[in-house]
């Protein structure tokens, strides 16, 4: 057997397929292209769908990659076994109706045993127990002895109607002594004997929507290997944490925890949920996801905070994971180089993530010590699951540690509610996701996709294919919503932030309305709209008209786009890089990397300098060239966006450089201005710029004089002294709100001197319960502070109508208190009564009621409260 480092070992399988004439591709990135059913990419195959269903062609009917996966269904046993990962790498071979079974297990024999050089004496086999044809080429063309042939009726990939097949599994035997020492032990255990590493996926079948299968014309080929299993056989690891692809970040942990790995179940497990998640965060953030609140970014802050959790458990209190992604980088580095480019970027909002997270994780324990002192108040030992579910969406605190937490004061949690929630949670964002359902991949099968082609010129083509709600259709009538592939279109698609065109296609029979243009990952670009009138069919003959003048406005924003981000990095810093746009008719959205707002300076001076390159009329040149010739010119290149071997690079004069495929203005001088009207964060380490050019700009200041000239005749004076005349008011004001409060606080004086002339007692507590006036709260919190200075042992009970509303306010003394006297107790059924709801401490408690008009059987209630507590 070959001892080989995860790197090694990716770098030979790639190039043993290349040499079986597989086009050799990048990983993909996580986030799917144009697949509303995934969040993230999680298999090797999941890239190449729209290939396997014959949707689309592929560039090479044999492929094979090393796909980043990230899957989080079971985050949960992550570290509690040898194989659960939330990161991980999918090898794979496929074939796209080129080769077939003999070829796929031929070649992945070959590599198992004469590249790797496993002991054939280990391996196993598994298929499924009607494919007689896998069962004669593994015994009879390989030579696996009969008695290693395993046949399992679980072997047999199908999701759903669609493509599907048998599959063959490939099983290393690790020993006896990694067994469960059952005599039963053998294929399919649930311990770590028999080690799955290779699954060879035959689709060969068509599935329909009554469990028909029919055979397919053109078969297929899936395999998947998984790079940190195979690595732990070849380094003769226990698990494939202990592999050079892991290892060395729970090296890291552990010295950050001074801890031993080895030692102590529960710190290993820790220490792996920080080997596997730092993995996560590092590719996750370097294809460009960001931490936030819903899909991949809530994905992503949910991996940062168990890590940091994980941290804690070990005892680590201080900022620890920026340190983990230097040594990810460090070992994924040289392979995913986008690592080394953007390592200061990644460290950066991981850094910010965890530092925000130490501010809500101690919020949220400060929440949840409150909850369980009113469980022991009410002498309760089970935490109401909604309550838990709270402190998990609002401080992001893991149900884990409120469960542990929990079990320290001999408490537990509901977590049948708190799962009811989740799942609640869960079913709300997929109803979300299946909102976009309409815009999936349509079934290109038989589109001869190398004819299509993209003219900005063209205004004639023909209508080559149609879909109406997802499906094929010939024709489509007045009013139905419709996706149109052209022969030929001057329509631009939607990409790289800006939107597609719109205008009309007009046929002899039918017109469509285009309400935007997209396109596919293959490149195939599709008209989204509907039939306006009469009817559209295909084979027709048609027009093009795009509107010109949304589409001119657009080249002005996205051009202005470019001077923006070249302005950023000299004015702001060379750290500035795009993390998204949007570029319209109307405006543009700049996002970009920054860990601060940009000061009101700054901004000015960004601004200044685009209208200065504006007025200067630079050319706007477009040039297509390799990447390494774009690299070498200086141009700048969107973060986490793919480019071919060959790139459009759009020039301003010498002022801005970048690969782009948008349209642009061919002068600067044409965006006419620029106005930026917003800067704000959007996400960590992300800032937003919103602004204006051209007659957008011109429409603001006009605006913006319309409303000085406006406060101007309010203010009855010239536009010049507005500023001075606000200044004025304002200090005016507060004369007059100074001497409003000092009248207030007279009334309130006394209101409370006269309120002292009826105290009642009972069980030797006084106590005061009246309707007063006051304006809001604080006058009701100041009148009833005033009365219980006066008073010793004594509980006061205030209420107060304001507008359409009560509030009410109940304090005590630290006597009264001691008497049996509880204010917030007290408060809940007099806010009760009205309507409302509230709570307090012992010795002071407020709320507020809906039913002004119930506010004297309220403080009746009070009264009733305060003798039931004394009695």
């Amino acid at each position: 057997m070959k001892f080989m480092t995860g790197n090694e070992l990716r770098n030979a399988y790639l190039e043993f397929f290349k040499s079986k004439d597989h086009l050799v591709l990048p990983s993909y990135s996580l986030i799917p292209e144009n697949d509303p059913t995934l969040l993230m990419i999680g298999a090797g195959m999941a890239p190449f769908k729209p290939f396997f269903t014959g949707k689309m062609k592929p560039p090479h009917t044999r492929i094979s990659t090393s796909q980043k996966c990230v899957r989080t269904g079971d985050i949960e046993n992550v570290g509690r076994t040898a194989r659960h990962h939330t990161f991980f790498e999918m090898l794979g071979n496929f074939s796209f109706g080129d080769y077939f079974k003999v070829e796929a297990i031929t070649w992945a024999w070959e590599f198992l045993t004469e590249k790797l050089e496993l002991p054939i004496d280990k391996l196993w086999v598994t298929i499924h127990p009607t494919d007689d044809e896998a069962y004669k080429i593994w015994t009879e063309q390989i030579g696996v002895s009969p008695d290693r042939v395993v046949k399992l009726e679980d072997n047999f990939w199908e999701i759903g109607p669609g493509p599907c097949g048998p599959c063959s599994e490939i099983y290393i035997d690790l020993g006896e002594e990694r067994g469960c020492g059952s005599p039963d032990c053998a294929i399919g255990c649930d311990c770590d004997r028999y080690l799955e590493i290779w699954n060879l996926v035959f689709t060969q079948f068509d599935r329909d929507e009554e469990g028909n299968y029919t055979p397919l014309e053109k078969k297929n080929i899936d395999t998947g290997a998984g790079l940190e299993r195979i690595a732990s056989v070849l380094q003769n690891k226990p698990s494939n944490f202990e592999t050079d692809l892991v290892f060395p970040i729970i090296a890291y942990a552990a010295e950050q925890a001074k801890k031993e790995y080895g030692k102590d179940s529960k710190t290993d497990v820790s220490l792996k949920v920080i080997g596997d998640h730092a993995r996560s965060m590092t590719i996750m953030i370097s294809d460009g996801i960001l931490p936030s609140n819903e899909g991949r970014g809530y994905v992503l802050r949910r991996i940062i905070r168990r890590a940091i959790r994980h941290g804690r458990l070990l005892g680590i209190n201080d900022i620890f994971l920026a340190g983990a992604v230097d040594v990810v980088v460090k070992m994924f580095g040289d392979h995913y180089t986008v690592l080394k480019e953007k390592q200061d970027y990644i460290r950066k909002i991981i850094q910010q993530e965890e530092e925000r997270f130490q501010a809500t994780l101690a919020q949220g324990i400060e929440v949840l010590e409150k909850y369980i002192a009113d469980l022991k108040a009410e002498s309760k030992t089970v935490l109401d699951g909604e309550l838990a579910f709270k402190l998990y969406d609002t401080f992001g605190f893991p149900w884990e540690l409120t469960a542990e937490i929990l079990e320290e004061q001999n408490m537990s949690l509901d977590k049948d509610v708190f799962d009811q929630k989740m799942e609640e949670q869960r079913t709300r964002a997929r109803a979300a996701r299946q909102e976009n359902q309409r815009l999936a991949i349509p079934d290109l099968k038989g589109l001869q996709t190398e004819n299509l082609s993209y003219n900005e010129t063209a205004t004639e083509s023909k209508v080559v294919w149609m879909w109406t709600d997802g499906e094929n259709v010939q024709e489509a009538h007045d009013g139905q919503e419709v996706g149109i592939i052209l022969s030929e279109t001057s329509f631009y698609a939607e990409g790289g932030g800006q939107i597609g065109d719109a205008g009309m296609i007009v046929g002899t029979t039918g017109n469509v309305v285009v309400e935007t243009t997209k396109k596919l990952p293959d490149g195939t670009i599709y008209h989204v709209g509907y039939v306006q009138e009469g009817v559209i069919r295909v084979g027709d003959e048609v027009k093009l008209q795009v509107e010109l003048a949304k589409k001119r406005l657009t080249a002005c924003n996205h051009t202005a786009t470019h001077l923006l981000q070249a302005a950023l990095k000299r004015v702001v810093g060379s750290h500035i890089n795009q993390a998204g746009s949007a570029v319209d008719c109307e405006r543009l959205r700049f996002d970009f990397s920054h860990f601060e707002p940009v000061t009101a300076q700054q901004l000015a001076q960004v601004e200044a300098e685009v209208n200065a390159v504006i007025r200067q009329a630079l050319p706007v040149t477009i040039e297509l060239m390799s990447q390494e010739e774009a690299k070498a010119a200086g141009a700048m290149a969107l973060f986490g966006e793919k480019y071919g071997d060959v790139v459009r690079v759009v020039s301003a004069g010498d002022y801005s450089k970048e690969l782009c495929g948008g349209t642009h203005v061919a002068n600067t001088m044409e965006i006419g201005m620029i106005k930026i009207i917003s800067e704000a964060g959007v996400a960590a380490g992300t800032r937003r710029i919103e602004a204006l050019t051209g007659e957008g700009a011109l429409r603001y200041y006009q605006h913006q004089e319309a409303l000085l000239k406006q406060c101007a005749a309010l203010l009855k004076t010239r536009e010049e002294d507005v500023p001075a005349r606000i200044e004025a008011l304002i200090e005016q004001n507060k004369a007059t709100e100074a001497a409003l409060q000092e009248v207030m606080n007279k009334m309130q004086k006394d209101s409370a001197a006269e309120l002292l002339n009826d105290v009642k007692e009972v069980g030797g507590v006084k106590y005061i319960i009246a309707q007063v006036e006051a304006g809001d709260m604080d006058g009701l919190r100041n009148t009833a502070d005033m009365i219980r200075d006066k008073v010793e042992n004594v509980v006061v009970v205030l209420g107060a109508v304001q507008q359409e509303k009560v509030s009410f306010v109940v304090m005590a003394d630290k006597t009264a208190v001691k008497a049996g006297i509880h204010a917030g107790n007290i408060i809940k059924e007099v806010a009760k009564v009205a309507g409302g709801g509230g709570g307090g401490r012992p010795d002071m408690a407020q709320a507020g009621g809906k039913q002004p008009a119930k506010i004297g059987e309220a403080l009746a209630k009070a009264e009733e409260m305060i003798k039931a507590q004394i009695g």
